[in-house]
């Protein structure tokens, strides 16, 4: 085995961060453990799109460039995240007739319905990203999981699209070969961090993930077992951050520090001032302004989450509830707000699936990353098998999911 099978690599591109997650996996277990991350600011990106190439080009090199050198691996190649509210979730079925009435279904037969299911439902401007199998039909046999190696001549399918803007993906392509990187595969953010946070049951119960990123807030929705619907939604982290300048009448810099240091998503007890050193200055704020204006950004942004439950037709209906990722996942109460909000039960996400001691990246920001470096885990291991690397973004996976947690119990 060449030195490069034994590694995998995350890179979430996120609007106002990159980072980088290099993890060495054990030939004999599969098992990754995280031995280096890189972590830098970005710039070039609005609301999760890519609007000035360098920018992100030179932080995906500068955070690579921390990982590697903590890791001792060079990294060419890695599984990447893409961001945004072009990325669109679509239900989709479809039929194809797979040969006589002793035919046995192969995993060809499935490859090529899931590509069927994406014809004529995603238009022409718009690459497929994900294509997940709810479920399959042979000859009138319903809620087949997988129907590999079963008799008969009618296969359907109903599943769920995950698809992007191909312009956006093309711009991704362009910052990644400008930082000499090849994708193994693209990934939307919420759904790579929730390869990271969830566990079986509570994906086959029914819970949905919410990245609370810097500019965008994404939500993924999974019950049995499967995707179900995935959104994104245009606001972020930032906006309170400028929100609080605003409000507070100082500049963005001190407002970021103010949230991270006083914010709270509900309304606290105590002193009627919070104050903040800035160069050799203490600024004085009041507590009561500064927990309004968190509250009435949280208030519009959490009113938008529970439209998008409402489009997945899961609004208080997930019996798992929701796990908070992402960098605004560490505003203080943030859960408690939320529980009270959407009316669900409600964790801060942590990592798992792996191994190694990497300080910070337990925390909810890494959730994106680490998700990511698991899925390159399994893309390259494909790649290994067949001896060449394809720059294909397209995966038709079946159940990729629950194939996931199957590698972790072996």
């Amino acid at each position: 085995m060449n030195d490069s099978s034994r590694y995998a690599v995350g890179i979430d591109i996120g609007t106002t961060m990159v980072r980088c997650v290099v993890a060495r996996v054990d030939a004999t277990t599969g098992t990754p453990s995280i031995v280096g991350v890189g972590e830098v600011l970005n710039t070039g990106m609005r609301k999760g799109t890519i609007v000035n190439l360098n920018g992100p080009a030179q932080a995906i090199d500068d955070a690579l460039g921390e990982a590697e050198r903590m890791s001792g691996h060079q990294v060419d190649s890695a599984t990447v995240s893409i961001n945004g509210t072009h990325i669109l979730s679509t239900t989709s079925d479809g039929m194809i007739a797979v040969g006589a009435t002793d035919h046995i279904v192969t995993a060809d037969d499935v490859e090529r319905i899931e590509g069927v299911a994406t014809v004529g439902k995603v238009p022409p401007n718009r690459e497929v990203l994900e294509v997940v199998p709810h479920s399959y039909r042979l000859d009138g046999q319903d809620n087949i999981k997988d129907p590999v190696g079963m008799t008969g001549t009618r296969l359907e399918i109903a599943a769920n699209v995950i698809s992007a803007l191909t312009p956006n993906v093309n711009t991704l392509h362009s910052i990644l070969d400008m930082a000499k990187v090849t994708p193994n595969k693209i990934v939307p953010s919420v759904i790579a961090a929730a390869k990271a946070v969830l566990n079986e049951r509570q994906l086959e119960n029914g819970v949905a993930v919410i990245d609370l990123g810097g500019s965008t807030t994404s939500i993924a929705v999974f019950e049995e077992g499967d995707l179900q619907y995935a959104g994104i939604i245009s606001v972020g982290g930032n906006n309170i951050t400028n929100d609080l300048a605003i409000g507070l009448k100082t500049d963005p810099e001190i407002a970021e520090k103010v949230k991270l240091t006083h914010g709270s998503a509900t309304m606290q007890s105590g002193s009627e001032s919070v104050s903040i050193k800035h160069d050799k200055d203490t600024l004085e704020f009041k507590r009561t302004d500064v927990d309004e204006i968190i509250g009435a950004r949280l208030e519009e942004l959490f009113e938008a989450v529970a439209k998008e439950l409402k489009k997945a037709g899961r609004f208080a209906k997930l019996p798992s509830g929701v796990v908070l990722t992402g960098g605004g996942a560490k505003l203080k109460h943030i859960d408690e707000f939320t529980k009270d909000t959407l009316g669900l039960a409600v964790r801060v996400g942590s990592a798992k699936g792996f191994g190694g001691v990497v300080e910070h990246t337990d925390e909810p920001r890494y959730a994106t990353a680490i998700g990511l470096m698991i899925e390159d885990t399994k893309s390259h291991n494909k790649e290994h098998h067949r001896g060449s690397r394809t720059k294909s973004t397209v995966q038709h996976t079946g159940g990729f999911i629950k194939q996931f947690f199957n590698r972790l119990k072996t």
